[in-house]
């Protein structure tokens, strides 16, 4: 069950990433990435990229976006919409995709950019059969022969 995303939203939403964007800690690669996402509540939250000497311990625009939302209460995500100034749509990555699926494996997913190319679509399309709380769940239910609280 998606979300139905009114044109009204999307536009709230690729205007709060492509500022996010222009907020970016991205010396290394010099590849801005900015995010928003719309929670359960429908409120907004965005974030951006925030690289590290330490390659790896560098924070993806989608990841900071969920994270601020879940900070303030939110644990369900509608919508998240990827902004990055170049000529054609970026998708998230793979550890993005698995936390968006964290807090919403049907979650619309928008990825924009400086064109008028857009590509839309749901979390479940792009990462199917992914691994997550349900199969937590089912695996305390096999282990243990009964339901986990």
């Amino acid at each position: 069950m998606s979300f139905k995303l009114t044109l009204p939203v999307r536009r709230r939403l690729e205007k709060a990433a492509r500022a996010a964007a222009k907020a970016s800690y991205s010396p290394y690669s010099k590849f801005r990435v900015g995010a928003a996402v719309l929670g359960g509540s429908g409120k907004i939250y965005a974030g951006t990229n925030v690289e590290n000497a330490s390659y790896g311990l560098a924070n993806c625009a989608e990841r900071t976006a969920i994270f601020t939302a879940v900070s303030n209460g939110e644990q369900k995500i509608r919508c998240v919409v990827v902004f990055t100034p170049t000529p054609v749509p970026t998708m998230p990555c793979g550890a993005c995709r698995q936390v968006i699926n964290e807090f919403g494996p049907h979650a619309t997913v928008v990825s924009a950019c400086n064109s008028a190319e857009r590509i839309e679509t749901t979390l479940d399309r792009l990462q199917p059969a992914a691994f997550g709380p349900k199969n937590l769940s089912a695996a305390a239910v096999s282990s243990s022969g009964r339901k986990a609280r």
